[in-house]
């Protein structure tokens, strides 16, 4: 009655094992979707923002005060005192920091939705190996194959093209050979 009987019928139907089913597909797959997120964020935040923003402010990196060119300032010569321009650089500046951040922050979340979507089919894997032959039905035939290990299990999926399958919200798509409609 409860999550201990739970361990316990779990512990006595697959033994010491049945705790840690499908989670060497999870690891991969986390593992993997981590180095491609950040990998991708550093990509884009490195080569393709910076870049874009050296671009856009006239800095071409070859000193101090080049960046002031494109406001009009050549050499960065500001004759030594505060006459108001500096006021108008600086408030034009940081808009640009805090929308590159902002920006930055973005792409992390991006290139973990991709990274996500390039990883999912270990993620199936593992929610199939978890509930693989477990007494619940939708893990016994005529529902779900017995697979012997999660390598057989991917072999499987991937021999009938439902690698993907139930990865969309809104796409779903009917795996080959099933019918859910009876007539």
């Amino acid at each position: 009655s409860g999550t201990l009987s739970a361990f316990a019928t779990i512990y006595r139907e697959e033994g010491i094992l049945g705790f840690f089913a499908g989670l060497i597909p999870r690891l991969l797959g986390d593992i993997l979707s981590l180095w491609l997120c950040n990998m991708l964020a550093y990509l884009i935040n490195t080569y393709a923002l910076e870049n874009g923003v050296r671009a856009g402010t006239g800095d071409t990196g070859e000193g101090p005060g080049t960046a002031w060119e494109g406001l009009g300032m050549a050499g960065g010569d500001h004759g030594g005192h505060w006459d108001g321009s500096i006021m108008v650089e600086v408030t034009f500046l940081l808009p640009q920091a805090s929308t590159m951040a902002e920006i930055k922050s973005y792409s992390q979340a991006v290139t973990g939705f991709f990274a996500s979507m390039l990883t999912y089919p270990f993620v199936l894997v593992s929610n199939l190996m978890a509930v693989n032959n477990c007494g619940l039905a939708g893990g016994l035939l005529p529902y779900a194959p017995t697979y012997s290990s999660w390598l057989d299990c991917w072999s499987q999926l991937h021999r009938e093209g439902n690698m993907s399958r139930g990865n969309s919200l809104f796409f779903r798509k009917v795996p080959a050979g099933k019918r859910y409609v009876w007539e």
